[in-house]
């Protein structure tokens, strides 16, 4: 007897019932990881920690995804793995199947994406904003004290640079640790001899602001 052809799951639940108040956004979520191809949850902005997503994502937004899925039929298994690749950026993706919790249980937020110990503290009076220029001295190191072109810097531009300086005070010197999945991540960058997976370790003082 011939298998029974692929067949998309059935709705769960109606329009109603989505909009209800008893539905968690959680469900939504675990519903739309679990049965959406990657780049339908990427576009959606659905991949991470389902806890972290449901924060995130109003219920509207939700709603639209999972109307959407039903009516492009993009499921798990329907799209070629190579659209896969490049399509998400600053997200960590859980690599297991989440795991069934109940509500009182304290999930992983996942790593930070940085840890900051302060050598020597700054005046605790001028903080830099978004969109201000600042002067830091600062060394980035590896793990095993190898220095890497400092220039790199300037070309970065990375979140948890500029997250790290919005909590510095003018004068501040702080040592940073960067995480390997918010720095380079599994690349490398062979350019400043950064190897795959490489923790950074920073010491930046926070010279003047512009």
């Amino acid at each position: 007897e011939a298998a029974a052809p692929w067949r998309p799951p059935a709705r769960p639940w109606s329009p109603e019932e989505l909009r209800g108040d008893a539905l968690p956004k959680k469900e939504i979520v675990r519903f739309l990881q679990e049965q959406a191809a990657h780049k339908f949850l990427s576009e959606h902005k659905l991949l991470g920690q389902i806890k972290n997503v449901a924060k995130t994502a109003s219920k509207e937004q939700l709603i639209t995804a999972y109307n959407e899925l039903f009516e492009t039929k993009r499921f798990k298994g329907t799209e070629s793995p190579e659209h896969v690749a490049e399509q998400v950026k600053n997200v960590k993706i859980d690599e297991e199947k989440p795991k069934e919790t109940k509500p009182e249980e304290a999930v992983d937020e996942g790593p930070p994406k940085y840890t900051k110990s302060v050598l020597k503290k700054g005046d605790k009076i001028n903080f830099p904003k978004k969109g201000d220029v600042v002067h830091c001295w600062y060394t980035g190191k590896l793990q095993d004290g190898t220095i890497f072109d400092s220039n790199i810097q300037t070309k970065m531009g990375k979140l948890w640079w500029d997250e790290a300086l919005l909590t510095m005070s003018k004068g501040e010197k702080a040592h940073l640790e960067i995480e390997p999945e918010w720095a380079y991540g599994k690349k490398g960058q062979p350019d400043a001899k950064i190897p795959p997976n490489a923790k950074l370790f920073f010491e930046v003082e926070l010279v003047d602001i512009e």
